[in-house]
């Protein structure tokens, strides 16, 4: 008797191994929770993680592939994570995305990462990583994006990043020679370069020390030889609180295969079952000659990159020119939101806005086909062409920005918020009026539940000190940024332009001190003709207002509009000086 009761006991204890071994987490799940365990801060999401659950894919933040069940994005951005990256992640060896993006990890960058050979975009920037950028990176074969701008990483670029063919975007503060023996030395100039910590190379026309035997100028191109301090601190308050950023330079280099016989083009993306949707019938095209014509885009064709996609320039036989913004999709039910979305963004119109004018539906991304400015983007106007815009067209362009903002937030229907108003994202037509782009891609490409955008939440100098803390957008963050735009339009410097950083400012605190010592005026760009002084003080006074630290004291984007056309178009004596400052 006894013998049957152990062997039934054997038996049940058997079947009970056997079902805890199936429903145990599976090797990613595990390695999340590691990831879990080291964050010593967040906002409680990942603590809703449920270790006794067989995989990850339903926890916040995860996203897995339908069939395999294996981890292919991981977004935590905007969730207060504070704690080093550990190895473990690179156990996630079907990665595709990474978003951790807006936290407060710190240390540095885990080699192991290069074992997830899958990832095609790393997002951490705004952290406070350190030390350097492990050379394991290289492996990465299809990444597209890498972005770790605004943290404290030191050292030189690695020659392995080199090797990866598929890079296009690559946002990051380095220090160091840029590798010429790579790919990277196929890299255009662009003000990315600007800001970085002793950068040199080729690329940027700074001698480096080795290459000439004695210091090198020790200057990044147009700084005249000074150190940027990356740690700063934010002048707006909230309460009281200090805010404490690391802000930078946020730009694209942009990689074209120069010389080379062979060039990857989009014909992966529009192959297998590719569908195009028009929103406006005024286009005289067939689907299959668009997508003839996209089959034939690559590198040279791209004109920009960010947070958003990469975009190219689609250029018709009729004479007609598009540009095209590649979107990569996450998961399956990508679609069906995608798609509603899509066609409340195609029907709206408005003169100052982009229009989107269709899609293209493929396995593997998103089309998106707008209509093409031939004056590029406000930045590049600002900062890299070299034009100077004088006080009418600055004017003009800040108008219509208000105007195309002002319209998403209170008269098309559903309303938006933008979120991620900058100087990119002002496009200009060839009489340079300013037409307002990317609005609604935030919401298209944010968490539905938490309302927590998972590729771009804005964009460093041009956030609401209550964005930074919160990761939330409001219509008075869109006022914010806006703010920070007239600033940037009436300074020809960027919003973290190191002029104002050595001195402990971005352009908002440079403002406020020079209100101060009622020298509000001085922070008009020296280049600019026909500066109107009623108006200039007008524009300062609105300005003001926009980026005030409480956003209850910000006008709506109707009212600025009321203010620029009464004050502004049709300047009065300003109250903003005291009269005895002149």
């Amino acid at each position: 008797m006894g013998v049957c009761l152990m062997n039934r006991w054997l038996f049940i204890t058997f079947i009970c191994a056997l079902t805890n071994l199936n429903e145990a987490l599976s090797p990613d799940g595990e390695a999340l929770v590691r990831f879990r365990s080291g964050v010593s801060i967040s906002d409680g999401v990942i603590s809703k993680w449920r270790p006794e659950d067989p995989d990850p894919c339903n926890w916040k933040g995860v996203t897995c592939d339908s069939k395999t069940k294996r981890v292919i994005a991981l977004s935590l951005a905007h969730h207060k994570l504070r704690g080093p990256l550990p190895p473990e992640l690179g156990q996630l060896d079907q990665l595709r995305l990474l978003l951790l993006h807006n936290n407060a990890l710190y240390g540095s960058i885990p080699a192991a990462l290069g074992n997830c050979t899958a990832l095609e975009g790393i997002y951490l920037q705004n952290n406070y990583l350190t030390g350097l950028i492990p050379s394991e990176m290289g492996n990465l074969s299809a990444l597209k994006d890498l972005d770790i701008s605004n943290n404290n990483l030191n050292g030189a670029i690695p020659v392995s990043l080199g090797q990866l063919e598929k890079l296009q975007c690559l946002k990051q503060f380095s220090e160091g020679k840029i590798p010429s023996d790579s790919l990277l030395t196929a890299f255009q100039r662009t003000r990315n370069f600007i800001g970085n910590l002793n950068l040199c190379g080729k690329q940027i026309d700074v001698v480096c020390k080795d290459d000439r035997g004695n210091s090198s100028t020790g200057s990044t191109a147009g700084q005249g030889g000074k150190t940027v301090k990356l740690l700063i601190s934010a002048s707006a308050t909230v309460g009281g609180l200090l805010l404490v950023a690391l802000m930078g330079f946020w730009g694209c280099f942009l990689y074209k295969k120069l010389g080379r016989v062979e060039s990857k083009s989009l014909a992966i993306d529009v192959s297998g079952g590719a569908s195009i949707v028009m929103f406006h019938g005024d286009l005289p095209y067939a689907s299959k000659d668009i997508i003839k014509k996209l089959e034939a885009l690559n590198e040279e064709h791209i004109i920009g990159c960010g947070g958003f996609g990469t975009v190219y320039k689609l250029d018709m036989e009729d004479g007609n020119v598009f540009a095209l913004k590649k979107i990569v999709k996450l998961n399956e039910g990508f679609d069906r939101f995608f798609e509603r979305e899509l066609e409340i963004l195609g029907s709206i119109k408005h003169r100052y806005l982009v229009n989107l004018r269709g899609y293209c539906n493929s396995p593997t991304s998103k089309l998106l086909l707008y209509d093409y400015l031939p004056g590029g983007s406000l930045d590049e106007a600002l900062h890299e062409r070299g034009e100077q815009l004088d006080w009418d067209s600055r004017v003009n362009i800040i108008i219509g920005a208000a105007k195309g903002l002002a319209y998403l937030h209170h008269d098309c229907s559903p309303r938006i918020i933008h979120r991620d108003i900058k100087s990119s994202n002002i496009l200009l037509d060839g009489n340079l009026e300013a037409r307002v782009s990317d609005f609604g891609l935030a919401k298209l490409l944010e968490d539905e539940e938490s309302h927590i955008t998972t590729i771009v939440a804005g964009t460093f100098g041009y956030l609401a000190p209550e964005y930074m803390q919160s990761g939330r957008a409001t219509e008075k963050t869109d006022v914010y940024s806006f703010g920070v735009l007239v600033l940037e339009v009436l300074s020809g410097k960027l919003p973290t332009d190191t002029s104002f950083i050595e001195k402990g400012y971005n352009v908002v605190g440079w403002l406020n001190f020079l209100i101060s010592e009622n020298r509000a005026r001085e922070i008009v760009d020296r280049s600019c003709q026909g500066v109107e002084t009623e108006s200039l003080d007008a524009l300062l006074s609105i300005a003001t207002k926009c980026v005030s630290s409480s956003p209850d004291e910000r006008p709506t984007m109707h009212r600025v509009v009321q203010l620029l056309e009464s004050e502004v178009m049709t300047p009065c004596p300003s109250e903003f000086y005291d009269s005895s400052s002149d």
